[in-house]
């Protein structure tokens, strides 16, 4: 069981509730700040005071004052007005990664609303009901306004659920399992909506992601090198640290270890070859400045993840209108990391034209082709295909943050576009697990063409795993991909 308070939440527990199920409770110490902070809503509601997103409209509309008798309605129509996502719906963990951030951020006391409206987000959460939430239609600010509004609409029994894999009535799903929908109350639908959560669960989802997979690559670019006779020399820790970035000292301490007692290094230790190409000799650097990226992202996300990022904040008997719901860190941070993945893409990518191309591969068969040559092309359309991958990431890094258009009649006249920063950002880390697969789908063939000489044991037990692949002339290689990607997936959602 999880307890949220708003302020501990970190990325494993991320995982654990969007793809392990585990429950979620609201922690008991974080109660009394929410009441505190309803309280002070009814008070300014009972003086008649006028206070933006409490008894006004909403973004343009902030200067019109709404009845009390309408407070309610204004409620439920922003929620419903509000949900305008379009396009494909967004997977499970994603959308149960909004619902822990939503309620997490509540929590924190901040935001006016009562404690009923985050347990029943927690109801959703550990009954597995998780609101229909198409994927585009947020700017970053005001928040993520219409991803968020769909799950806000699910709690008040409107739109659409996904249960048991199918898209079906809210009402109806809510029925079914005895689940009451919540009538909102004042602020309260704006409190849902407003906020960064839809951005912040992609970017800590990725990074948390991220972080699994670049051990497994660096393992795999490891094998790399040494199926290509390159050298570890390179990796010296003296060398490293006259440098003295942490990422790079921590990358060449996990290659020194991977290649460890290798028999193919040992083969040729000795020869007249003086250096490796930068996309052996250089992993340190390469692989390192990425690692040193994801720290930083990871420490922003781990910040936002226990922010309050709605509009306006309740402080003691103050309400303040500010900008918290504004996705800039998120949006940069996600296009800083788009770059970094691209980057570790175009170092793998020319890995794997060194395992095919004859000209450079040392002495392994010219594509790594078994059977007649010539008749046999082996593995050279792989290299087309990372070739092809990496394009598309070239393209996908483009930085969405650096664009910005108006929305809401010029009030919101800034807005981060984190929303698509954010979604393409986890386009390219499904790339790079495709590259990373290829290039571990050829090393295993090379290390086939290397026997009787092993690598080391940690590159032997990793690629073990692949004794699936056989050497018998060509034939169709995909199932073989799909089966190495199946488990390098596997590994990384551990």
């Amino acid at each position: 069981m999880i307890k949220i308070d708003g302020n501990n939440l970190r990325l494993d527990d991320l995982h654990k509730v969007a793809r392990n199920f585990e429950k979620v409770d609201l922690d008991i110490s974080a109660k009394n700040k929410i009441i505190e902070s309803r309280n002070t809503i009814e008070k300014i509601l009972s003086s008649g005071k006028t206070v933006y997103g409490i008894n006004t409209g909403f973004g343009a509309l902030v200067n019109v004052k709404i009845s009390e008798k309408e407070l309610d309605e204004l409620q439920k129509n922003i929620v419903l007005s509000h949900s305008a996502g379009i396009g494909d719906p967004l997977d499970e963990d994603i959308v149960r990664t909004m619902m822990l951030l939503r309620a997490n951020s509540l929590a924190k006391g901040f935001s006016g609303v009562r404690v009923e409206v985050i347990e029943k987000l927690l109801e959703f959460l550990n009954k597995k009901v998780y609101p229909y939430v198409p994927e585009k239609g947020s700017v970053g600010a005001s928040g993520d306004l219409a991803p968020l509004s769909h799950i806000a609409m699910a709690l008040i029994g409107e739109g659409y659920v996904i249960y048991n894999g199918k898209k079906e009535p809210t009402k109806k799903v809510l029925s079914e399992l005895n689940i009451n929908p919540i009538k909102l109350k004042e602020k309260e639908g704006l409190s849902l909506l407003n906020g960064t959560q839809y951005i912040t669960s992609i970017l800590a989802l990725t990074i948390r992601d991220a972080l699994k997979l670049l051990d497994i690559a660096t393992l795999i670019a490891a094998a790399s090198v040494d199926v290509l006779l390159g050298t570890p020399v390179a990796y010296d820790e003296r060398l490293q640290k006259a440098r003295n970035h942490d990422g790079q000292i921590y990358i060449a301490s996990l290659l020194r270890n991977y290649l460890n007692g290798s028999q193919i290094r040992e083969s040729h230790k000795n020869c007249n070859k003086v250096q490796d190409a930068y996309t052996l000799r250089a992993i340190p650097q390469v692989y390192g400045a990425v690692y040193d990226t994801l720290i930083y992202a990871k420490k922003v996300a781990e910040n936002e993840i226990n922010a309050a990022t709605d509009n306006p904040l309740v402080f003691d008997n103050d309400v303040i209108s500010g900008g918290n719901f504004h996705g800039e860190p998120v949006a940069l941070v996600s296009d800083f990391l788009s770059i970094a993945l691209t980057d570790l893409g175009n170092m793998i990518e020319r890995r794997i034209d060194r395992l095919v191309n004859p000209l450079i591969n040392q002495n392994l068969p010219p594509f790594l082709a078994s059977g007649k040559e010539g008749l046999n092309s082996g593995y050279m359309i792989w290299q087309y295909t990372a070739a092809a991958i990496c394009n598309e990431n070239k393209v996908l890094s483009h930085p969405a943050s650096a664009d910005t258009i108006p929305t809401s009649a010029y009030q919101e006249d800034h807005v981060s576009m984190g929303a698509t920063a954010a979604r393409k950002l986890r386009k390219i880390f499904f790339n790079i697990i495709d590259l990373v697969t290829i290039e571990a789908m050829l090393i295993k063939v090379a290390l086939e063409f290397r026997k009787p000489l092993k690598s080391s044991k940690s590159i032997e037990e990793f690629f073990q795993k692949f004794d699936f692949i056989k050497i018998n002339g060509d034939r169709y290689f995909g199932d073989d991909f799909e089966n190495v990607k199946n488990i390098i997936i596997k590994e990384v959602l551990q």
